[in-house]
């Protein structure tokens, strides 16, 4: 075993590094993680954006997955000194400058309960609200993609009025449809595919999310806003 193997091997569990409102762990021996741990808010996700135009030109560096308020970087090989790359991380996210990404406005339609809301009625019980109330809220919305992510072309949508939060399912719907329009926790999303999923789904969207034959195969990309139409309401 060589040296770099040896001692990633003994700290990799307890290596963690918290300063400057952002979180480094390991993910292994050649990735981490660093995480925003303030708000999650559109803020948080703007310097992560900009950590990830910083980071993807160092040149040890194989790969990076912006995410939720958080950033994946992949080196190209294990390093010697696993911590001195976290408080690097943690540096290139204190001077990290808030950006904004020039995204489309993508307009869904949605067909709002039906056969597919199989969740709606119990988002009502949480919340109190009528079900028309929740489909008012729900398309009222602004939303804004953080990142794609979970299956090809899903897009993590941050806007979510907390008036209808509700949390993901312990026990996942084992056959949800691709399409269906879902809450899980404080964020919004449609199914790209058909299967298991832990969201709560209130309607169902005809727009195909991910297209693999396509020259841009995913709809949305990070810094879009979405607006969820109803193309009609079955309530």
């Amino acid at each position: 075993m060589n040296a770099a193997v040896s001692q990633m091997s003994q700290p990799v569990e307890t290596l963690a590094l918290d300063r400057n409102g952002a979180r480094v762990s390991p993910i292994g021996s050649r990735a981490f993680l660093l995480e925003a741990t303030g708000d999650f808010d559109l803020a948080s996700q703007r310097r992560i954006w900009a950590l990830s135009r910083a980071v993807e030109l160092w040149r040890d560096v194989l790969e990076i997955v912006p995410g939720m308020t958080n950033l994946l970087v992949v080196l190209k090989v294990t390093p010697e000194d696993p911590e001195t790359l976290a408080v690097r991380l943690l540096e290139a996210w204190e001077h990290a400058e808030s950006i904004d990404l020039a995204g489309r406005t993508i307009e869904i339609a949605v067909t709002y309960g039906g056969e597919h809301a199989t969740d709606l009625a119990a988002l009502c019980d949480r919340s109190g609200l009528s079900d028309r109330e929740v489909v008012r809220i729900h398309y009222e919305g602004t939303y804004r993609v953080f990142a794609l992510g979970s299956a090809p072309g899903f897009g993590y949508l941050h806007g979510l009025d907390p008036r209808i939060y509700m949390p993901r399912k312990t026990v996942p719907s084992l056959n949800m449809a691709r399409g269906c329009l879902t809450i899980g926790g404080m964020q919004t999303g449609v199914a790209v595919l058909t299967g298991p999923n832990g969201w709560n789904s209130i309607g169902f969207a005809e727009l195909q999310m991910f297209d693999p034959m396509s020259a841009t195969p995913a709809v949305m990309a990070p810094g879009d806003t979405v607006r969820f139409v109803p193309a009609s309401i079955e309530l």
